[in-house]
């Protein structure tokens, strides 16, 4: 269930979700173009059925476009995680002007040893291209928190087969992989063309036993 929104409107709502005011490039803060972040959102639901009526958390959620598009497709409840604080501003902000705040919270915190719960994470790691291994934490937390998780990562058939594998001894199961491409906007100085599109996977994983 979408309730009465399209797929367009979505993206059209969560463009009036700011982007990160001063993203930092050791965590990778790249936000979602409206559009990309609307299309993942409406194949979880319209594919799966895994955001209307659920808990849905949302880790290193940024501004929170993910997070409140999660409400507004009819989620029971959302929580967006993210450690910079100036990220979950812009997130209030917009939670409040989209009229959706009364089924949104926001935490400030790091995924490690984070004590939540919900129904389905759907998340936006880093890639771990500047710090390596900075998604396996986000890998491990989701699978703590929940049953159901989504979670975009690098394309490439090795990463697939490492990831695979990883997920497989954190006690999960990787049931689909959606190739998708996101687009990168000139963020950083040494960003030098407008925009960059990155081949990217989205991971659709079973906590084993959940």
């Amino acid at each position: 269930m979408t309730g009465y929104l399209t797929k367009k409107q979505l993206a059209i709502m969560l463009s009036k979700v700011n982007e990160h005011p001063e993203p930092k490039v050791m965590l990778e803060q790249y936000t979602l173009m409206s559009e990309e972040a609307s299309d993942i959102l409406w194949t979880i639901e319209t594919t799966f059925g895994d955001i209307n009526k659920k808990v849905v958390a949302d880790l290193g959620c940024g501004t929170g476009r993910l997070a409140i598009g999660s409400a507004l497709l009819g989620a029971g409840y959302v929580v967006g995680v993210d450690i910079d604080k100036r990220a979950l501003k812009k997130a209030v902000e917009a939670a409040k002007k989209l009229r959706v705040d009364s089924r949104v919270s926001w935490i400030l915190a790091s995924v490690y040893n984070l004590n939540l719960r919900a129904d389905v994470v759907i998340q936006n790691p880093p890639f771990g291209v500047k710090r390596e291994g900075a998604d396996r934490s986000f890998l491990e937390a989701a699978l703590r928190i929940a049953p159901v998780v989504y979670s975009l990562h690098k394309s490439g058939w090795k990463n697939r087969r490492f990831l695979k594998r990883y997920i497989r001894d954190l006690g999960g199961k990787v049931d689909k992989i959606i190739p998708l491409q996101v687009t990168i906007r000139p963020t950083f100085e040494f960003h030098t063309k407008r925009n960059y599109k990155v081949k990217v996977d989205l991971y659709r994983v079973l906590r084993s036993g959940g």
